[in-house]
């Protein structure tokens, strides 16, 4: 047994190192001369707010033709923690939909009690159920707090729709890959692209995947940071605009070979952290600014498409307490401005950081999807003179 373990922790950091080295060597948006308003926190990414951290599971096997039960498969899980693996307390948070053709469980009891007690999972659209059991299982063999408060017992699972290159009805993600996700959670600088959740997802026609930027606000707004992460797999190519700048008319080759992709079908799950002290009411007002976000991207909240977001903030840890009042801090509405603003910012980037970092992929049936080609959007920037570097 002890064997075993010492083999399972090599593994864990195995991946860690992997994912690691990931996320340095990917190019980003900024890399790329994409002009951004805002400043970033360290690591411009969602982990920038103290306490988050990030875990993947990603599943790639076979090629050719779709075989249901065998592949190919391009999927995945990601995990978020508002504090950690160690996560046993409570924060402030709450949901939003803008449209709402898609699943978040969880959301339910998030609403009625404006706290979050649990990690937030993300998978493909047949995969919600076995993911949200393995993330009540994980939590039971870590055992559970005093208390019964529905907290790891209605999780926050959500989902988007990777069909288009993955085997979906294989039903491939298994609780163990939950649990690696769970497990492999990290703070620091983290993979986007075709990892996790977002390894078979497209975005705009081009393809998506994961995605993660921050904001840090000055000392006058409170020195409090913004960071998001999305799971994009939404758009038309005709709307899609970075900067400002119709990419997607500029660049209308390059689109999904083999089968049809309707313009604007696909979702997008959006994950928002603050350390600002907020209230839930707060949050969810935080949380409807995102969409303004995926429309200045060309998301239009189409019929077809999920996009439903979730926040929470880090502050406030009193809160969590069931038999003593609660000292509270709340930002005054009159200083939430810059939030709002952060988290506009936030979300257009971590979109553009997915599209960026995501690599063409081919799936099932030879199902192909290309990446966004770096050289030709640097082009396109120059010529609308919105280059930076």
């Amino acid at each position: 047994m002890k064997y075993l373990k010492n083999v399972i922790n090599i593994l864990l950091l195995l991946i860690l190192i992997i994912n690691f080295g990931e996320a340095q060597t990917k190019k980003r948006a900024r890399d790329l001369g994409v002009p951004f308003d805002g400043v970033t926190g360290k690591w411009n990414a969602i982990t920038d707010v103290v306490g988050v951290e990030v875990g993947y599971s990603t599943i790639i096997s076979g090629e050719g033709k779709l075989v249901v039960g065998k592949g190919p498969v391009r999927t995945g899980v990601t995990a978020i923690f508002p504090k950690g693996k160690n996560f046993r307390d409570r924060v402030f948070g709450a949901w939003y939909t803008l449209n709402g053709n898609g699943e978040m469980t969880g959301t339910t009891w998030l609403e009625e009690s404006g706290s979050l007690g649990c990690p937030i999972l993300i998978t493909n659209t047949h995969s919600v159920g076995i993911v949200r059991d393995a993330v009540v299982e994980w939590n039971a063999l870590k055992g559970t707090s005093g208390d019964y408060s529905g907290d790891f017992s209605l999780p926050i699972v959500a989902e988007t729709w990777d069909g288009r290159l993955n085997d979906i009805n294989g039903f491939h993600v298994k609780k163990e890959h939950a649990f690696e996700a769970m497990n492999s959670a990290t703070a620091g600088s983290i993979a986007e692209g075709n990892i996790g959740g977002g390894t078979g997802m497209v975005a705009h026609s081009f393809k998506g995947g994961t995605g993660t930027s921050s904001r840090k606000l000055n000392e006058k707004d409170g020195n409090y940071t913004v960071g998001v992460l999305v799971q994009a797999n939404y758009g038309s190519r005709e709307l899609l605009r970075i900067a400002g700048v119709p990419v997607g008319k500029e660049i209308s080759d390059l689109l999904p070979e083999r089968g049809k992709l309707d313009d604007g079908t696909g979702s997008i799950i959006v994950v928002v952290a603050t350390d600002a002290p907020l209230l839930p009411h707060q949050l969810k007002r935080l949380l409807k600014r995102v969409s303004i976000g995926i429309g200045i991207m060309g998301g239009r909240g189409e019929n077809s498409s999920g996009d439903i977001f979730v926040a929470f903030s880090t502050a406030n840890p009193e809160q969590s307490s069931s038999k003593e009042i609660a000292n509270l801090k709340m930002l005054p509405n009159e200083k939430i401005g810059p939030l709002f603003r952060a988290t506009v910012d936030a979300t257009e980037e971590a979109i553009v950081n997915a599209l960026i970092a995501a690599e063409t992929m081919t799936g099932i049936n030879g199902n192909k999807v290309h990446a966004l080609p770096h050289d030709r959007l640097r082009e396109v920037l120059k010529k609308y003179n919105r280059l930076v570097n």
